[in-house]
């Protein structure tokens, strides 16, 4: 598989990923709880297969590649704390620190968007890495929440948010990756 279509499957499974845990975020759905923590659990595993690939699919040492690894071991992170009971304060703390680790990777990430020489789609790789940043945080600051005061619902509703900021962040992403990618596969035909 070329890095073009590398970067654009990698995409593709982590808004899938980010979109499915954002699902099991939702308290207002009406499913079972343990249903709720698997689509958090596959919704990581995919988003840190597809930020690994996104990652392997860099041309070069950036940012973006640097950004992607850091969300790879955030969603890492999120996995190992949902595997080992999400109840437990000890894994809690460990999510927390996994969503902490994503926001830092959507940052760095985007910063490399600034500097792109690809036109196309950068607009929306901005907006999108910089709200999948804010929902990580968001997040994080909700497991935060919710460890300092469990009688509240206040950090579940931050997380929810958070996770659905997150989603919206990494569909504008994945259209803004598939025309960045697209034009250089059409400036790499043109040479």
């Amino acid at each position: 598989m070329n890095s073009h279509l590398k970067e654009i499957f990698g995409s593709v499974l982590s808004t899938i990923g980010t979109i499915e845990a954002a699902l099991g975020s939702t308290p207002q759905l009406p499913i079972n709880q343990q249903l709720k923590i698997d689509l958090r659990l596959q919704g990581n595993i995919l988003q840190a297969t597809g930020e690994a690939l996104s990652a392997d699919g860099q041309g070069t040492y950036s940012l973006e590649l640097i950004g992607d690894e850091v969300q790879a071991v955030g969603n890492s992170l999120v996995i190992t704390g949902i595997l080992f009971d999400p109840n437990k304060d000890l894994n809690q703390r460990i999510i927390i620190a996994g969503n902490w680790f994503q926001a830092l990777g959507s940052f760095v990430a985007l910063c490399d968007e600034f500097f792109d020489l690809t036109p196309s789609g950068r607009s929306l790789n901005i907006v999108g890495g910089f709200l999948q940043g804010i929902g990580n945080s968001m997040q994080a600051k909700g497991g935060i929440d919710a460890l300092r005061d469990k009688e509240n619902d206040t950090g579940e509703e931050f997380g929810f948010y958070g996770s659905w900021i997150q989603a919206i962040g990494a569909v504008l992403s994945l259209i803004g990756q598939i025309k960045e990618e697209l034009q250089e596969i059409a400036l790499h035909l043109n040479e």
